[in-house]
């Protein structure tokens, strides 16, 4: 699997990000989620697609310890398997489908990501509809698996306020 770099800025070009992901997407197969990460009852699934992206965090001072990254938000772009743009993801978290279509999530569980070492956890969030009819309208549930890269940046924040990207990649599955 890729070994994706951490960076301040987001040197990575959309266009390789999304290389990666159709390549993750179209050689390992589709990731089973964990038990811990099963909705309670059965679910079908609305959508399975690649997201190419950041995970922005943001240099913090807590009392007298050192300023550390903090999560903030993510950003990115998840594609079908044709390699068409389906939804935008962002801080919330939320999702909009280019239908209009809109739902935003709290987490429910997650769980690190014991095939990839260096990668954000893998997660079930429970979604709430944020607006429109479409794609989105009906999800009840958004898992994150497949997680390569996002992380913390590897350089130390020296600065509150600072931001810091870290590519990543995923595998979203969308359900009812």
């Amino acid at each position: 699997m890729p070994n994706l770099p951490h960076t301040s800025r987001s040197a990575v070009s959309p266009g390789l990000l999304l290389a990666l992901a159709m390549a993750v997407s179209q050689t390992a197969p589709a990731q089973t989620a964990p038990a811990v990460l099963q909705p309670a009852e059965s679910h079908r699934t609305v959508a399975t697609l690649s997201a190419t992206g950041v995970q922005i965090y943001v240099c913090k001072r807590d009392g007298d310890k050192p300023p550390a990254w903090v999560f903030k938000a993510p950003l990115a772009e998840l594609y079908d398997a044709s390699g068409k743009l389906i939804i935008k993801h962002g801080a919330g978290p939320s999702w909009e489908a280019s239908d209009g279509s809109k739902i935003t999530g709290k987490v429910l569980q997650q769980t690190p990501n014991t095939a990839e070492a260096g990668a954000i956890p893998l997660l079930l969030l429970q979604a709430t509809n944020a607006g429109g009819a479409g794609l989105l309208s009906g999800v009840r549930y958004v898992q994150r698996l497949q997680t390569h890269g996002g992380i913390a940046p590897g350089l130390p924040c020296t600065e509150e306020g600072q931001e810091g990207r870290s590519p990543y990649l995923a595998q979203y599955v969308f359900l009812d």
